[in-house]
C-alpha cells in the first residue's frame, strides 16, 4: 500500500517527549511529522525561494486528520504523501503514517489555495507552474486509487 504515495518523508521514532499524559504521541507531534509533506510541494511543484521572493506563495485552508491506531514510545512511524488533485487555485495533498508492520495508523489531508501575497488572496497559478503540477498529480494517480474514504474535496479541472 506504501507503493501508492511517491513521497516518502524520514522515519520518526517516538520519543517520551513527544508522549502526552495518556501516554500515546500527542496530537501535536503527529501534525509536526505530516508537516514533512511541504518539503516535497516546495521543491516538486518549484514553490522555492525564488517564487516566495516574487511574492506568491501557499495557505492552508482547510486540515482532516484521522486517527486509527496509537503510537507509543519507541514506535517507529514510516509517513508518506501524495497529490491527490489539483485546480488553478487549489490543491489537495494526502498523507498517511505506517507502523513497522505497513498498517496506516493515521491519515491526512490538506486544501491548500496558492496565494499572491501583496493581495493576501487565492489567484489562479500561472500556466506553467499548474502544468508542472498537473503532470505530478497525473503521475501519482498512475499509482492506484487510495483505498479509504477521503473527507476533503476540490473541483476538478
Amino acid at each position: 500500500m506504501k507503493d501508492l504515495f511517491p513521497y516518502k518523508g524520514k522515519k520518526v521514532t517516538v520519543t517520551q517527549d513527544m508522549c502526552d499524559f495518556n501516554g500515546h504521541m500527542n496530537v501535536t507531534f503527529i501534525k509536526e511529522v505530516f508537516e514533512q509533506g511541504w518539503e516535497f510541494t516546495l521543491k516538486d511543484f518549484g514553490f522555492d525561494e525564488s517564487y516566495l521572493e516574487q511574492g506568491y506563495s501557499s495557505f492552508t485552508l482547510e486540515d482532516n486528520y484521522r486517527f486509527k491506531k496509537e503510537f507509543l514510545v519507541g514506535d517507529d512511524i514510516f509517513p508518506v504523501f501524495r497529490l491527490l488533485n489539483v485546480n488553478e487555485k487549489l490543491f489537495h495533498m494526502i498523507g498517511a503514517l505506517f507502523d513497522k508492520e505497513g498498517t496506516i495508523s493515521a491519515m491526512y489531508e490538506t486544501v491548500e489555495g496558492h496565494i499572491d501575497m501583496a493581495k493576501r488572496k487565492i489567484i489562479p497559478m500561472d500556466s506553467e507552474r499548474l502544468d508542472r503540477v498537473i503532470k505530478i498529480k497525473k503521475e501519482h494517480d498512475s499509482r492506484g486509487e487510495i483505498p479509504y474514504e477521503l473527507r476533503l474535496r476540490i473541483r476538478n479541472l
